[in-house]
């Protein structure tokens, strides 16, 4: 009978490699079939041209970049910080979960694209409109991981606290927020994406600055390399404060709980 290989799981370096020789060939290729099949800048930009239009234009995407990450970081911590208390009254209060999470459902199937303009159109073309932007984007995803923490305490644990005739208060603080953190990292880790989505959104339908509003400018004026410039900023945004919710979540050390 032939044995298995072997595998053991890649490190984080060796992952790490695996990732950069991906996108090494990824870009590699894209600019030989680019250079090869000569096409038009104005259409598809080579690598090389739009990191060239990245360190020519470095001021200015950076200047847009920061513009982008406030609105993302103002509206993903009003998220943070209201999305929690949903979820433990929708959790604890039974009529709360039978009038407020259904209503919580049905608005998150309204598209937000859609919304965007009635939001302008409330908030104005300043930096509110983009805020609440971010902060609709990511509410929904923190609500319901939270709310699945609060849900899946381990039900033995929960009779051990009772049996220790453990109050609400420390059953609550002791078990469930413990129980419910590493749920809730995961939701911010789905909600953060959303939010730098939900910034370049509002941008798009209704601003003067930013990151999105570059995107359009440059499309209009044909500046090709320029637009894939502004969303390689987008991404590398996009990624790093991902990374940075990954880091945070790496904390949590309670898992098992």
């Amino acid at each position: 009978m032939a044995m298995r290989p072997d595998v053991t799981p890649a490190g984080p370096l060796a992952r790490m490699i695996e990732g950069v020789i991906l996108l090494c060939v990824t870009i590699g290729l894209w600019e030989s079939c680019v250079r090869y099949f000569d096409v038009k800048s104005y259409l598809l930009p080579a690598p090389s041209d739009i990191a060239l239009e990245m360190w020519r234009s470095a001021g200015l995407i950076w200047a847009q970049s920061l513009i982008t990450l406030v609105e993302v970081l103002s509206g993903f911590a009003i998220a943070v910080m209201f999305a929690p208390l949903i979820a433990i009254i929708i959790y604890s209060v039974p009529l709360a979960r039978r009038t407020l999470y259904p209503l919580i459902v049905a608005f998150q199937s309204i598209p937000k694209v859609g919304l965007a303009p009635i939001i302008i159109v409330w908030l104005g073309y300043g930096i509110s409109s983009k805020i609440f932007m971010v902060f609709l984007f990511s509410f929904f995803p923190i609500v319901i991981a939270t709310l699945g923490g609060l849900s899946g305490v381990p039900a033995n644990l929960e009779e051990h606290f009772r049996a220790l005739n453990a109050g609400l208060w420390p059953l609550f603080w002791r078990l469930r927020v413990p129980a419910t953190l590493p749920n809730f990292i995961d939701g911010c880790k789905i909600a953060m994406p959303l939010a730098v989505i939900g910034a370049i959104v509002g941008e798009f339908v209704g601003s003067n600055d930013g990151l999105g509003n570059l995107i359009l400018v440059a499309t209009g004026s044909s500046r090709t390399a320029l637009t894939f410039a502004a969303l390689t900023a987008v991404t590398l945004l996009s990624f790093l404060l991902f990374y940075l919710i990954e880091l945070i979540g790496k904390l949590v050390w309670w898992r098992a709980v």
